[in-house]
């Protein structure tokens, strides 16, 4: 199977065209659309996704003077 792979923006009545394809005319091809997703979104909704992490004393205990049971 091969396959031909382009992006391309939806004109304002929803129509896609595209040009140039490498197939023959009257070949069966199979059509599969897929949204980008937008740069707005992509950088508000998580803003730490893919930044660097760094552990200060990963090994020491967390919140210990607030155990009821060591006062």
């Amino acid at each position: 199977m091969e396959t031909f792979r382009i992006e391309t923006t939806i004109s304002p009545n929803r129509v896609i065209t595209v040009r140039g394809v490498p197939f023959r005319p009257g070949e069966k091809v199979e059509v599969i659309i897929v949204a980008q997703p937008q740069a707005s979104a992509k950088n508000g909704r998580y803003p730490l996704r893919g930044k660097p992490i760094r552990y200060d004393r990963p090994f020491d205990s967390v919140a210990e003077n607030e155990w009821q049971a060591l006062r």
